[in-house]
Formats: structure tokens, sequence, C-alpha cells
């Protein structure tokens, strides 16, 4: 899996925060393996404008074998709490169109109907 981290020019990049982001990304999501093939995080703060929920913003965006982009965000107090929340959602979100292509693939293959077929004989 390929990390690439963009920033604004209201962060400033260095080597730590690269590193942090690769950390907490890879960790995340390493239990999908090969099927995710690129994530990219887009690192923000905005100082200008007033946010509730806080001036760092966090934009992560996962490549996935066979599936479509999946895309989340999230705004906190501190960067490093942008990252992690905008991880654990990616992480979900990943997690959801996963056990979906899962399902359509189970079900396309047959696996419902058989069941299906099972119990109706069993019922006879």
């Amino acid at each position: 899996m390929q990390i690439q981290v963009n920033t604004d020019k209201t962060i400033t990049r260095h080597t730590g925060l690269d590193e942090h982001v690769q950390s907490v990304v890879s960790n995340a999501l390493q239990r999908f393996g090969e099927q995710i093939t690129r994530v990219e995080v887009h690192l923000s703060d905005n100082l200008g404008q007033k946010s509730a929920d806080g001036d760092n913003r966090c934009l992560m965006e996962a490549r996935l074998t066979g599936l479509q982009p999946i895309a989340v965000s999230d705004h906190a107090a501190t960067l490093h709490q942008a990252i992690s929340g905008a991880t654990e959602k990616l992480k979900r979100s990943i997690d959801s169109a996963v056990g979906k292509l899962h399902d359509s693939k189970r079900h396309a293959d047959g696996v419902g109907s058989a069941s299906a077929a099972a119990v109706a004989n069993e019922a006879e």
C-alpha cells in the first residue's frame, strides 16, 4: 500500500509528520492487505475560517482494487486528532465497502440460492 502525504501552504511538512501519518494509516488499514493500492492524505489548517469542529482538516482518499475511490475527512483541534479521526472513518468505510463487495459476490455465485434451496427441500 502506497501512502502519499500532501499539505497545503499552512502546514509545515517534515519527516516526523510523514512518519506519523504512515504509521497511523498503515497500522489501521493493514488487514485490508493488497486490496488497497494507494491512500492519499491531504492536510490543511483553516486558520482564516471559523469552524466548530476545529481548524485542522485531514482528507483521506483510498484507492481499492475493484472499487470506486473512498474519501473521508475529519476536522479537529489538532492535526494529530484530525489524522486519527479520518483514519478511523476511512477504516469503517473500507470495511463496509469490502463487506458489500463480498456479499454481492457470494450472492452472484449462488451461495444464497443454494441455502434457500436446501431449506425448501427440508420443508417438503
